[in-house]
C-alpha cells in the first residue's frame, strides 16, 4: 500500500510556480546568501586569482553579501544585477578574500541576463568582457600564478553560461510565437467553424421559407386553403430557425449549459428534416440501414449537417425532384447518402447559392478524418455521400 500525499503537499508545487517572479528572486538571494556563511560550502565558491588571502573581515562580509543579495532584482533588472554581483565578485576575487559560496552568485547573474536582458545586450556582454579581461591583468600584476590560458579558460565558462541563458531566451521567444501563431490559427479555425454553422442554419431554412413563399404565391388565387397550408409552414420553418439560432448563440456564448449540448441536432433529427422539406414541396424517403448507436456531439452534428445541407442543394437546384437519404450504421463508419434525381431542375424562381456549403462541409468532414464526394449522377442527378468514423462515447 501506498501512503496518501498530504494536499498540502501536493499542492506546493503548484502554489511556488504561481508566485511572482520577484519572490522567487527574493527566496532564491536570502537562500544563496544565507548558505554563503556556511562555513563547509566555502570551497564550492570561485577562486580565479590565487592572491595571498586576506582575514575575512567587515569588508569580506559586504562583498559576500553584495554578490548574493541583489539576486532578488535579477528578473526586473538583470543588468543593474550583474553590474552589482560583477563588481562586487572582481573586487572580492582582487582583494584575495576568502573563498565563499556567494560567488555563485556571478554565474546565475550572468545567465539570468543572457535570459532576461533585452535592450542593448551586445553592449552588455561587451563590458562583461571589458570587465573581466581589466580584472585578469589586475590580477596577473598583482601577482596571480594564473597563466593566460586559465584566464581564457574561465572567460569560455562565462561565454557558456551567458549563451545558456540566451538560447533559453530564445526558446522563450519561439514558444510564444508559436503560441500566438496557434491563437491566431485558432481564432482563424473558430471564426470558420461559427461561418460554417450559420450557413448551415441559416441557408437551409431560409430556402425553404423561399420555396414555400413562391409555392403559396402561385396557390393563393388557384387553391386558397393550400395556400394557407403553406403559409402557416412557412411559420413553422421560422420559427424552427430561430430555435437553431438562440441555440447557436448559446452555444457561442459559452455558458457550460448541458441542455446546449443536449439540443444539438444529430441523427434522431433526421426524420424532422426529411419531413421539413416534404413541407417545403421536395419529396424525400429516409431509409435507415444498421443499429444506431450513440455518437458524440461533432459526430452527429456532422451526420444532421450532411444531410441538412444536401436537401438543401435538392431544394434550391431540383425542386420537386425525389430524393432518397441513406444511412448505413456499418461496423467502423457511417455511410449517409443523398441522391436526387433528374437532370435539370423544375422551373421555378432560382435561390440564389453563395456557393460554399459544401466546401465548408467537406472541412468539417475531414476534421472528424472521414471523406465527402458530391458530383453528378452518371444517368442523372446529383449525389452527396459522407464516410465518417464512428467513436464510442465510452
Amino acid at each position: 500500500m501506498f501512503a496518501r500525499v498530504p494536499l498540502a503537499v501536493r499542492s506546493w508545487p503548484a502554489w511556488w510556480r504561481a508566485r511572482p517572479p520577484s519572490v522567487k528572486d527574493g527566496a532564491l538571494a536570502a537562500t544563496l546568501t544565507a548558505l554563503a556563511f556556511v562555513p563547509t560550502l566555502s570551497v564550492i565558491g570561485a577562486q580565479l586569482g590565487d592572491l595571498p588571502r586576506r582575514p575575512a573581515d567587515a569588508l569580506a562580509v559586504v562583498l559576500t553579501v553584495a554578490q548574493s543579495a541583489p539576486l532578488a532584482l535579477r528578473s526586473r533588472h538583470p543588468a543593474a544585477c550583474l553590474a552589482v554581483i560583477g563588481a562586487a565578485f572582481a573586487v572580492h576575487q582582487a582583494l584575495g578574500c576568502p573563498p565563499t559560496f556567494a560567488s555563485i552568485g556571478f554565474y546565475l547573474a550572468l545567465f539570468t541576463a543572457g535570459a532576461h536582458q533585452a535592450r542593448h545586450r551586445r553592449t552588455l556582454a561587451a563590458a562583461v568582457s571589458a570587465g573581466y579581461a581589466a580584472l585578469a591583468v589586475v590580477l596577473s600584476w598583482w601577482g596571480s600564478a594564473n597563466r593566460i590560458s586559465d584566464f581564457l579558460a574561465f572567460y569560455l565558462v562565462l561565454a557558456v553560461i551567458w549563451m545558456a541563458g540566451a538560447v533559453l531566451r530564445r526558446w522563450r521567444a519561439e514558444e510564444a510565437e508559436r503560441r500566438r501563431l496557434g491563437a491566431l490559427a485558432a481564432g482563424a479555425e473558430e471564426r470558420a467553424r461559427i461561418a460554417r454553422e450559420l450557413h448551415d442554419v441559416v441557408t437551409h431554412h431560409v430556402t425553404a421559407i423561399v420555396v414555400q413563399a413562391d409555392a403559396a404565391q402561385f396557390l393563393v388565387g388557384t387553391a386558397p386553403e393550400r395556400a394557407g397550408q403553406g403559409l402557416a409552414a412557412i411559420g413553422d420553418t421560422g420559427r424552427r430557425a430561430l430555435t437553431e439560432l438562440r441555440h447557436l448563440l448559446g452555444v457561442l456564448e459559452a455558458t457550460g449549459d448541458d441542455a446546449l449540448t443536449q439540443r444539438t441536432p444529430g441523427l434522431d433529427n433526421l426524420a424532422d428534416l426529411v419531413e421539413q422539406a416534404r413541407v417545403s414541396g421536395q419529396p424525400v424517403e429516409l431509409t435507415e440501414h444498421g443499429e444506431r448507436l450513440p455518437q458524440p456531439v461533432d459526430v452527429e452534428l456532422a451526420a444532421y449537417r450532411v444531410v441538412q445541407e444536401a436537401l438543401t442543394n435538392a431544394i434550391k437546384h431540383a425542386t420537386g425532384r425525389p430524393t432518397r437519404v441513406t444511412v448505413h450504421h456499418r461496423a467502423g463508419h457511417l455511410d449517409i447518402e443523398v441522391t436526387t434525381d433528374g437532370s435539370a431542375p423544375l422551373e421555378g424562381p432560382a435561390v440564389p447559392s453563395g456557393g460554399r456549403g459544401l466546401d465548408g462541409l467537406r472541412r468539417r468532414i475531414q476534421m472528424l478524418n472521414g471523406e465527402l464526394s458530391a458530383g453528378a449522377r452518371p444517368g442523372g442527378g446529383f449525389s452527396v455521400r459522407a464516410l465518417i468514423p464512428l467513436r464510442s462515447t465510452a
